[in-house]
């Protein structure tokens, strides 16, 4: 089943071109239709700079900016339709959430979520700390980060919220999936 993906644009967009090439590259079947906001007075006023702007089956998925391996993560549906929100969630919610990411991944003394990944040695624990790193590069959003001999722990929360937020859990379906690759 192709995904409906439509993504708001505007000529000479150099995020644009980058963000359609994470789409490509992240190996989801999409229908990707382009609207020019600079053609549609209403667009253009709704979204100004702020491209591109990317709806995933109707709903505001991501803007700015995507990750290939996000927009995936989205795609399988880990996120279901979890939207770049930095507002503190419920327990409830956090709960609900945790049920959707690869196990192993907690809520740690109500603070933050945290994962702790284990590696052959030093080498591959600090490549799957730099692809984690370009991940939270590419969406503003930067985990703390304990790298040892063989072994990481990632750490993320929303500091401006003082809690854990549907940024933390996009930032986690991320890093779940690169532990493979």
């Amino acid at each position: 089943m192709t995904m409906q993906v439509t993504f708001y644009t505007r000529a000479n967009c150099p995020l644009c071109d980058k963000a359609k090439a994470a789409i490509r590259s992240s190996g989801i079947a999409v229908d990707l239709v382009e609207v020019d906001i600079d053609a549609d007075p209403e667009l253009h006023r709704r979204f100004t700079d702020d491209v591109p702007v990317i709806y995933i089956n109707g709903r505001e998925a991501f803007r700015h900016f995507v990750h290939p391996q996000a927009f995936a993560a989205y795609a399988r549906g880990v996120s279901d339709a979890i939207e770049f929100d930095r507002t503190a969630l419920s327990y409830d919610e956090i709960r609900a959430l945790l049920n959707r990411l690869q196990p192993g991944w907690i809520f740690h003394n109500a603070h933050d979520l945290r994962r702790e990944f284990k590696f052959a040695n030093f080498a591959e624990a600090l490549a799957f700390t730099n692809r984690v790193g370009a991940i939270a590069e590419e969406l503003d959003h930067h985990p703390d980060i304990l790298l040892g001999w063989g072994k990481v722990l990632v750490m993320t929360w929303t500091h401006s919220s003082q809690g854990v937020s549907r940024a933390d859990f996009l930032l986690a379906s991320g890093v779940d999936s690169v532990v493979t690759i």
